[in-house]
């Protein structure tokens, strides 16, 4: 290898560290993250069980919503580096730094290092990938590993070699086990590409085609079969499907749901009056047998509950911004959220379900509406105008790699941005499954125009100058909106740039001047002044962990973005805007280990396995994060998940396994109302006073009760301790 091909290119560096500093600075400052994920990692510390099943809970009572191969990541990196927000968000923050280079390197050998360099900055910069980044959430992995499998897929393609291509539709069967079914988004690009560019004969690329396919199936549906061919009895529920299965989990619950809207009601996530109960688990074995069995019928975590306190114990735990979304004095009435559905700016939720969390109305132009373009589609015009340009020369027997692997960009773009055009439920963060392609479309497109346009290729040479004013226009579009919160500056300063560069690109188009080339390049660099603000602002704005989102207003609210935010009554017929930081990271609820309670129940444990069961796992957080406590989740995320039986929790009693349940906090959160009410039946209320700080015996402290454990969104949380 000459000298040329190992020089470092130096351009790539800064766009690298700019990469770094997007994703990962300030992550310290989070010391929860996403909770939901949090706790299950602190609970996958604890033993093998439940590292294998991503258990929510020490139990092993209930597994997350998700497969476990991000969380196998996560508490390896705890393990090694101890359980901290920025150790389960670290990951993340280098599978975003790999997804820039992986660009840059699958651009380069076909489009050139021009192409690659601004491809690699383009993904850098598009706001939802610095957003989801910097949090424990599943995405930035998931796609760092599709471009892991696409980078293979190119090279073997391009190779002839059978075992690239195996491990490329391997590494998608990886992608499902992060998160199932929005893997598979992508293999229309993956078929499309294999069968255009892999260099073989037919006979031998359709048995390898073949192949692959029983590789990806195999390598997808390992984890999901072993688990649900497992007796439900010695394994953890499936959190937040309907019938305890895996297979049902992935393709409903995180599938054909997440395109119609319909979530099941056992793992509905708390959509306003969305309690429903699930399906009733089977009766397990005789729990009574062996004292240290949980109710899952797995060891018990063996942790001492009488563990030495730890000073630290500002903790609180992250808000399920889904989870049953009541008022303060209850349910909002009829299901519906303050100010009729209306967004603090005046802009509607929209869209039904989707709309609702910010995801705006159904329609063929749903990424460029205000809602959802803020997150990924700031270059979408630059992306349609590059295609045009690369497209020109395309025949049927002159097909170059050029045009496979803008083909292959297109078959992972069109199907994504389709899906999430009609979708019924998802996320903004979910929007950075359009990164990559956009990413690579902007590089290669931006320089074939620029060829074009240097070469005075007739009406070709037209599209640079024009994409750059298509684009500006469109970033003054979306910035506009948030005038009265970032100034008109950013959105007028773009736009009059836009502009100008665009008068002088014409002007110079039949010209030769020295400084033609770097007019060019200004006009790229204006049209990133919007996204490159964007990603900035959760650094600058504060981020969401639990639903992220980019935009000046993303750590207002529950909802991410877009001032998500939900106004809450006061009492006196007003709204306003919870606060939504502290240590659970910006848009998680402020709970924190409450030392009473820990010291109460601490004092009174009499050798039980766990410290307390809970109905909601927020109020388990902190105490499994925190103190490494032992702790029952008895209802997953929603709170509804048929986790136990009446049946089941006496036997946990009489074993001599948990005593103390904590009844109440989030709202609507604990819905499954036979658990809350056998827990009632049975159970002695302990007086507020005896075990949390600041309450007097039968009063709630409405002072700074929101930072204490116990106290939910709407409710107080009652303590009882259950004795058979």
């Amino acid at each position: 290898m000459n000298n040329t091909k190992r020089r470092m290119d130096l351009v790539l560096l800064p766009i690298v560290l700019l990469a770094a500093l997007l994703n990962g600075y300030g992550i310290w400052n989070d010391p929860y993250a996403n909770s939901y994920y949090t706790t299950a990692v602190g609970s996958m510390l604890s033993n093998f069980h439940n590292f294998f099943y991503a258990s929510l809970d020490s139990a092993g009572s209930v597994t997350v919503d998700k497969p476990p191969v991000v969380f196998w990541i996560q508490t390896a990196f705890a393990y090694v580096f101890g359980l901290h927000g920025w150790s389960v968000i670290l990951p993340q923050v280098l599978a975003g730094i790999g997804s820039v280079l992986l660009i840059y390197f699958m651009v380069k050998p076909t489009y050139g290092l021009a192409a690659a360099r601004i491809s690699a900055l383009a993904m850098a910069t598009v706001p939802v990938v610095a957003a989801v980044s910097r949090t424990n959430n599943i995405d930035s992995m998931l796609v760092f590993t599709l471009l892991l499998g696409s980078w293979f897929l190119f090279k073997g393609s391009k190779q002839g070699s059978t075992w690239r291509i195996l491990v490329a539709f391997g590494l998608i069967g990886v992608a499902f086990n992060m998160k199932m079914l929005q893997a598979y988004m992508i293999l229309p690009a993956f078929y499309l590409l294999y069968l255009l560019a892999f260099q073989a004969k037919w006979r031998r690329k359709i048995i390898l085609l073949i192949g692959s396919t029983a590789v990806l199936a195999v390598v997808s549906l390992s984890w999901a079969v072993t688990v649900d061919s497992i007796p439900e009895d010695e394994r953890p529920y499936i959190g937040s499907s309907e019938t305890n299965s895996v297979m049902e989990l992935a393709f409903g619950y995180n599938g054909l749901a997440r395109l119609t809207g319909q979530q099941n009601t056992a793992g509905n996530a708390g959509m306003p009056n969305g309690m429903g109960q699930g399906n009733n688990r089977g009766n397990r074995e005789d729990l009574s047998s062996d004292p240290n069995q949980t109710g899952s019928g797995v060891p018990g975590a063996g942790q001492d509950v009488n563990a030495p306190d730890n000073d630290n114990m500002n903790g609180s735990n992250g808000l399920n911004t889904m989870g049953g979304m009541n008022g303060p004095n209850g349910n909002f009435p009829n299901g519906q959220m303050p100010n009729d559905m209306e967004m603090p700016n005046g802009r509607d939720f929209g869209g039904g379900m989707g709309g609702m969390f910010g995801t705006g109305e159904k329609g063929p132009l749903r990424l460029f509406q205000t809602e959802l373009s803020g997150q990924a589609s700031w270059l979408l015009p630059v992306v349609l105008l590059g295609c045009i340009a690369i497209f020109p020369g395309l025949r049927r027997r002159n097909i170059t790699n050029k045009h496979k692997e803008a083909l292959f960009w297109l078959a992972w773009l069109l199907p994504v941005a389709a899906f999430f055009s009609v979708a019924g439920f998802f996320h903004q963060y979910y929007l950075i499954m359009l990164a990559p392609p956009i990413a690579a479309l902007t590089g290669a497109g931006f320089v074939a125009m620029w060829k074009s346009y240097r070469d005075r290729n007739g009406w070709q040479a037209w599209l640079l100058p024009v994409s750059v004013l298509l684009t500006t226009l469109f970033g003054w579009y979306i910035m506009q909106v948030y005038n009265d919160t970032i100034g008109a500056g950013w959105s007028i300063s773009e736009l009059i740039a836009g502009i100008l560069v665009t008068i002088i690109l014409i002007v110079m188009l039949h010209r030769t001047h020295r400084w033609k080339q770097s007019f060019i390049i200004a006009g790229f660099m204006v049209m990133l002044i919007g996204p490159i603000y964007w990603a900035f602002t959760p650094i600058t704005y504060g981020g969401n962990s639990m639903i992220p989102a980019a935009g000046p207003t993303g750590s207002n609210g529950m909802f991410g973005g877009a001032g998500m935010g939900m106004p809450m009554g006061n009492g006196a017929g007003d709204t306003e805007m919870p606060t939504m930081g502290g240590r659970g990271g910006m848009g998680n609820r402020n709970e924190e280990v409450d030392t009473a309670t820990l010291n109460y129940l601490k004092e009174h444990n009499t050798g039980e396995t766990y410290l307390f069961a809970t109905t909601d796992y927020n109020q388990a957080a902190p105490y499994i994060i925190d103190e490494k406590a032992s702790v029952i989740t008895l209802g997953g995320f929603s709170g509804s998940d048929p986790v136990y039986t009446t049946e089941e929790l006496e036997q946990l009693v009489k074993s001599g396994q948990v005593k103390y349940f904590m009844v109440g906090g989030m709202g609507g959160r604990g819905g499954n109302s036979e658990i809350s009410d056998w827990i009632k039946e049975h159970g002695t209320e302990i007086p507020t006073s005896e075990w949390q700080k600041g309450t007097d015996s039968g009063s709630t402290d409405n002072g700074d009760t929101g930072n204490r454990a116990g106290f939910g969104f709407g409710r107080q949380t009652t303590l009882y301790e259950v004795k058979l």
